[in-house]
Parts: C-alpha cells; sequence; structure tokens
C-alpha cells in the first residue's frame, strides 16, 4: 500500500490522468475525426497533455482547496 501522506499526490496523478486523456480524446477527435491512426494521435496528445496537467493539478490544488472554503458557506 501506499503511505497515507503520499494520498494528494496520487490523488493528482489519478485526476489530471483521467481528466487529460478525456480532454485530449475530445479535442483530437474534434480536430481529426475518427481516421486511421487515431489512437495512436489519442495517445500522444494524452501523454503530452498528462505531462503538464500533473504538476499544475499538485500546484493548483492548495489554491482551489481555499478558494472553495471561501465560496462555501460553513453552517
Amino acid at each position: 500500500m501506499i503511505p497515507r501522506k503520499l494520498g494528494p499526490t496520487l490523488f493528482g496523478l489519478i485526476l489530471s490522468g483521467l481528466m487529460s486523456v478525456v480532454v485530449s480524446g475530445i479535442s483530437t477527435f474534434r480536430a481529426t475525426g475518427l481516421v486511421p491512426g487515431y489512437m495512436g494521435m489519442w495517445t500522444q496528445a494524452w501523454l503530452t497533455a498528462w505531462v503538464f496537467a500533473f504538476p499544475i493539478v499538485l500546484v493548483a490544488a492548495p489554491f482551489v482547496r481555499r478558494a472553495v472554503q471561501y465560496l462555501v458557506r460553513s453552517e
């Protein structure tokens, strides 16, 4: 099992992976349609997007948490 202290990093890895695979798939499809080699193009686009998305998620997460705390009414 993975140590609890690595939980936020693992969360960022999984979230950025899922979001980048969906967005790159949609973007690649919109740009090229379902052409021969689509899966290869999608894979390349996804890996490129994930390289950027993962560190951005890790850096942005604390700011987003604070913004959500500010915007959500305490009960």
